[in-house]
């Protein structure tokens, strides 16, 4: 078997093949005048899983190109700040009254209160409901033309930032009907979405009534190009400005004028499934956590690049570590012999990330050297997304921004890890792991909260359904000399902003 680091070296050229996409979105505004040479051209990693919905991951998608826009925003320290919602107060524990902000949709109906109610009671009854709403339910009333009453079933007090998820956005009423939401034209943010090839490539306009600061770049062209070395090769070659996720083996190759790194909340973890197969055992799933050598994955595949597993929240989450405390109810692992008794179990990553392939294929040594038997699956994640959440699969790598949904971890743990969890790939259903995380979404206090969530994280780990593997740092490609306004945001959920520009 080729080590790692040939596997790398012996790539195939497909680079070529797949920018002709870029060059031909490049080139679609036409007829070489100044506006088009301002034009952004970015390359994405994720092609849209879902048709551009906004219940999904596109809706991050949505966010990182500057589209959408919810109720709040996020400062970079997690704190809740306007955005359609120029304030908002606390009437009593479970009642919040928001007030509109004078702003318009990009088709030019009026941001008001009934428009905020729709968009909010459709994302609670989507289907599979968004992430956001793992913990809560929202019903949300027009009280004035622009204000809207919001009540939740318990006392919710990160409210404020929950309403900032992009799959929380805000559209008109233009974006609904014929059986699904379209987000096209329909949304306020300073860039409209004008034009989606299928998971081939985008086109975004500026919002000239956007109410904030207009976009200082006339439009973005987008290709999404799940191939990483592809992206990197499309900016090294300057086919495009901005490209997403550059792969770790790209880095040193592109330079320090191009690679920007910053830390980040995401983890990777090995998701084992608890109700069929051979992790269904918890002595099992412990002997696969006893299996992973985690710098093994640090050195190995991302060149230092990340750092070694602490546990569900890592370094990117700074008060975590203070408030570790150590897994609760884990179960013996199995013994060698008995694993190798153990029926072949599916073992699958997806592409999009071009690590985790590689992450995949050492995490499979690392199995199969403690008695487990092993295949591999490896697809596109938009080919992967429904059969990972079905719990198809006995082991899933994947990688997890775990303050990607309320800018704290508490709604991570609730949709990932508790029995109506919309994103929970292993399938737990745990009281116990229930109950740590029901008292960490009801804890007002924030070093309260934030200790009551590393109790519910040691009752994860305490079950062993997800294995840390590593905790990312961000690698976003771009020419400083060239581009300006870049977001680098440990989110994740802006990249492309309104002062993005090339200079």
């Amino acid at each position: 078997m080729p080590t790692l680091r040939s596997r790398r070296s012996t790539l195939p050229v497909i680079a070529a093949a797949l920018l002709l996409p870029l060059a031909a979105c490049s080139s679609s505004s036409g007829s070489g005048s100044s506006d088009d040479a301002q034009r952004l051209r970015v390359v994405m990693a994720f092609p849209p899983a879902q048709a551009m919905s906004p219940y999904g991951d596109d809706a991050v998608t949505l966010s990182r190109l500057a589209v959408i826009e919810g109720l709040t925003t996020l400062d970079a320290n997690g704190a809740a700040k306007p955005s359609l919602a120029a304030s908002w107060k606390q009437d009593n524990p479970t009642t919040w009254t928001f007030t509109l902000r004078d702003a318009v949709f990009q088709d030019g109906a009026k941001v008001d209160a009934d428009a905020v109610v729709r968009s909010l009671t459709t994302a609670g009854k989507a289907s599979p409901l968004p992430r956001v709403l793992s913990d809560t339910r929202l019903v949300a009333t027009a009280t004035s033309a622009d204000t809207v009453r919001i009540v939740t079933g318990e006392a919710d007090p990160l409210l404020p930032q929950r309403l900032a998820n992009p799959s929380l956005t805000i559209l008109s009423a233009g974006a609904y009907g014929k059986g699904k939401v379209d987000p096209a034209g329909h949304a306020t943010g300073p860039f409209t979405l004008t034009d989606v090839k299928g998971a081939v490539a985008a086109t975004l306009e500026r919002n000239a009534d956007y109410w904030g600061d207009k976009a200082k770049a006339p439009g973005v062209d987008v290709t999404f190009v799940a191939d990483g070395t592809a992206r990197a090769n499309a900016l090294r070659t300057k086919a495009v400005d901005v490209a997403e996720y550059v792969p770790i083996s790209q880095a040193s190759l592109l330079g320090d004028a191009y690679v920007h790194e910053f830390p980040s909340a995401r983890t990777n973890g090995l998701s084992l499934n608890t109700t069929k197969g051979v992790f269904a055992d918890p002595a099992m799933r412990a002997a696969a956590r006893e299996a992973i050598d985690s710098k093994a994955l640090v050195d190995g595949v991302y060149e230092g690049r990340a750092n070694t597993a602490q546990g569900l929240l890592g370094p990117g989450v700074p008060w975590a570590a203070e408030n570790r405390v150590a897994p609760t109810g884990r179960t013996p692992a199995a013994s060698r012999a008995d694993v190798a008794r153990t029926e072949e179990i599916v073992l699958a990553t997806y592409t999009n990330r071009p690590e985790l392939p590689e992450v995949a294929t050492l995490v499979q040594q690392q199995l199969e050297k403690r008695g487990f038997t092993v295949k591999q699956v490896v697809r596109d994640y938009a080919q992967m997304e429904a059969d990972a959440l079905a719990g198809k699969y006995d082991a899933f790598i994947q990688a997890r921004n775990t303050l990607l949904d309320t800018a704290d971890p508490v709604s991570y743990l609730a949709s990932d890890f508790t029995c109506d969890g919309s994103a929970n790939i292993s399938q737990l259903c745990d009281e116990r792991v229930d109950a740590a995380v029901d008292k960490a979404a009801s804890t007002t206090g924030t070093d309260a909260r934030h200790r009551a969530e590393m109790t519910a994280e040691a009752a994860v780990l305490g079950a062993d359904v997800l294995v840390p593997l590593v905790h990312e740092r961000f690698v976003q490609g771009y020419d400083e000399a060239r581009v300006e306004g870049v977001a680098l945001d440990p989110m994740e959920r802006t990249l492309i902003t309104a002062d993005t520009r090339v200079g």
